[in-house]
């Protein structure tokens, strides 16, 4: 039985949804189809320069299904061009993401993920975003509380913090609580729509939660990225 597709997050839907060729009648013209989220991975890859996994975040897939999406739509857009084809612009497996307000308030946020040194809301908080043991993803709703590990990325030379923000994108938080993020994972964690939190070290994670939902904390402001460094 074949696996049911992964549903990919888009900013909104197209303002624009049909082109053609100029001074040549429909009725002579061939069409083919650009999908939704073929527009947004171009958007993406294309318009805004961001990495595969970066736009993958954003979109809440997988970078190999990125990929493939954006193939599919590099393909489509060109035979267009090269063929005098009209571009509609409709269908596939999409929908707007419901985090990309960047201003979204902290009633909206269902799910927190919390960089954690433990499995458990007893642990302390990992001031390290990208190369922190793990995740506690926090329901609000229910308190109920999932791990996710973040050992792959603790290893890796480089990148650890993009691969640590696809990793709480796909775990379905609205918002990371964290010491510090960089500039790259907050870059990517906010093209997936997700807030962030800084300088919650130094307390548990149950007390980093309680501390959120009481609003005593203020969500973050994108850092420079020339700053770099830091503590990922």
């Amino acid at each position: 039985m074949p696996r049911p597709k992964q549903c990919r997050y888009v900013s909104g839907a197209p303002r624009v949804t049909y082109f053609k060729p100029c001074g040549i009648p429909m009725r002579e013209l061939e069409e083919t189809t650009l999908t939704v989220e073929g527009l947004e991975a171009l958007r993406l890859a294309d318009a805004e320069g961001r990495t595969a996994t970066e736009a993958a975040a954003g979109m809440g897939i997988s970078r190999h299904t990125f990929g493939r999406v954006l193939a599919e739509a590099r393909r489509t857009v060109a035979r267009a061009l090269l063929h005098g084809m009209a571009l509609r612009i409709e269908g596939g497996d999409y929908a707007v993401h419901p985090c990309r307000c960047r201003h979204k308030e902290k009633s909206m946020i269902r799910k927190i993920a919390v960089s954690s040194e433990g499995p458990s809301l007893e642990d302390m908080v990992d001031p390290r975003f990208g190369r922190a043991g793990g995740f506690v993803v926090v329901d609000t709703a229910t308190m109920t509380t999932e791990y996710v590990d973040n050992g792959a990325a603790q290893i890796m030379p480089q990148g650890a913090g993009i691969a640590a923000a696809e990793a709480v994108s796909n775990s379905g938080a609205d918002a990371v609580l964290s010491g510090y993020v960089g500039p790259k994972a907050f870059a990517a964690l906010e093209a997936a729509g997700i807030r962030v939190c800084q300088d919650m070290d130094g307390m548990t994670v149950g007390d980093a939660v309680r501390k959120f939902l009481e609003g005593g904390v203020s969500f973050a402001e994108a850092p420079n990225a020339e700053a770099g460094g830091g503590r990922s």
